[in-house]
């Protein structure tokens, strides 16, 4: 396994230093080790499914694509996120993947996020449903928009068994989830500033990998989408989408071109970054197996451990009815608007369009195709 990452990535794994030697607490996933526990820790990260690019696919769209490098970060991204939903729920969290694993539950969720028109969490299902979200096929997803594409695939897939819920506009209202009879993914899109994290959010965003049930948060740096499953010190760890690997099925892992397929879901050295050089657009995501786990999760939640931090999001009991003025006009509105904001609107209006639709992703300079 080693030797096969250190020839398609282009590094030696072994000079990689993925967790820095530190007295402190490293956090993934809801679990806590310390760095005695390197080995547990890589075994950790190893065990997440990781998606990345990938070449010589069925032709996608229009365009015929056979490869979604410079687009597809947050998609696969999306993909990491749903998988180690459906892991934990169907295997567990203590779950440990190795390279002669042929566990027929792991085999058929890995099936499921493979590059063909028939996976049901292919990038061809995703960009298909993207597309009726009004989004290209080559355009650059946010958060929110591929946390809306997770919620209505999981309708077709009666294997996962899971209820997606995204929480909108900061709010996790608790009167949408009636009862949690079924694994529940919980999935709420976030943003933390206007062009970086606010660092008031970041004892928050630390807290969202300690709980029980976290499933890590879907964001990244400018011009690149990660998945971050962790953190160590004031540093997120993550699994980089970034690598564009060839397509293939590992179905039941018979020959050993299935074998060595396997393997390129997996990477036990996670990146770091600091938190303030994320993103401010995130989205975080929790799993509830049964209604005392979800019980627990929103008890969690809502006592932060020190009473000064900021809180990312707010629970309520009901959600809010939006505001609708009886005595103006949209058009009225608009007009006051522009009276009192003058040509700042338009910088809001851009500011607005670059949150939904989030950063430009052209820039894949110096990222590596594996043959």
């Amino acid at each position: 396994m080693d030797l096969l990452l250190a020839d398609n990535i282009g590094y030696d794994v072994w000079e990689v230093e993925d967790i820095p030697s530190t007295a402190e607490s490293i956090v993934i996933l809801g679990k806590t080790y310390k760095y005695k526990d390197l080995d547990e820790i890589r075994d950790d990260v190893q065990s997440r499914l990781w998606c990345t690019y990938r070449k010589g696919f069925p032709p996608l769209g229009s365009v015929q694509y056979t490869s979604d490098k410079g687009f597809g970060c947050m998609m696969r991204c999306g993909q990491m996120l749903l998988a180690e939903a459906l892991i934990q729920s169907h295997i567990g969290r203590d779950w440990r993947w190795t390279s002669d694993t042929k566990d027929p539950t792991y085999l058929q969720i890995v099936n499921k996020f493979e590059d063909t028109k028939t996976a049901v969490y292919g990038i061809h299902h995703i960009a298909i449903m993207g597309q009726e979200s009004g989004k290209k096929i080559s355009e650059w997803y946010s958060p929110n928009v591929i946390a809306q594409v997770i919620r209505k695939l999981v309708r077709f897939d009666e294997f996962s068994n899971l209820h997606v819920h995204v929480a909108l506009d900061h709010q996790l209202a608790l009167d949408d989830i009636i009862e949690v009879t079924s694994p529940l993914l919980i999935i709420i899109p976030l943003r933390l500033g206007l062009t970086d994290i606010n660092p008031i959010y970041i004892p928050e965003l630390k807290r969202c990998f300690e709980i029980p049930g976290s499933l890590g948060i879907i964001g990244g740096r400018p011009n690149q989408a990660l998945y971050f499953i962790g953190y160590v010190g004031n540093e997120a760890l993550y699994l980089d989408p970034h690598t564009c690997q060839r397509s293939g099925s590992i179905n039941n892992k018979e020959s050993q071109t299935e074998l060595e397929m396997d393997e390129t879901f997996h990477q036990k050295h996670a990146g770091r970054i600091n938190f303030s050089s994320m993103d401010p657009s995130i989205a975080v995501a929790f799993l509830c197996k049964t209604q005392k786990e979800f019980n627990d999760l929103i008890s969690n939640l809502k006592k932060p451990k020190d009473s000064t931090e900021t809180p990312l999001f707010e629970i309520v009991e009901e959600r809010a009815q939006p505001w609708v003025s009886t005595s103006m006009s949209s058009r009225d509105l608009e007009h006051d608007l522009s009276v009192i904001c003058g040509d700042q609107s338009q910088e809001f209006e851009k500011l607005d369009k670059e949150t939904e639709d989030g950063v430009d992703d052209e820039d894949d300079d110096g990222f590596e195709i594996i043959d």
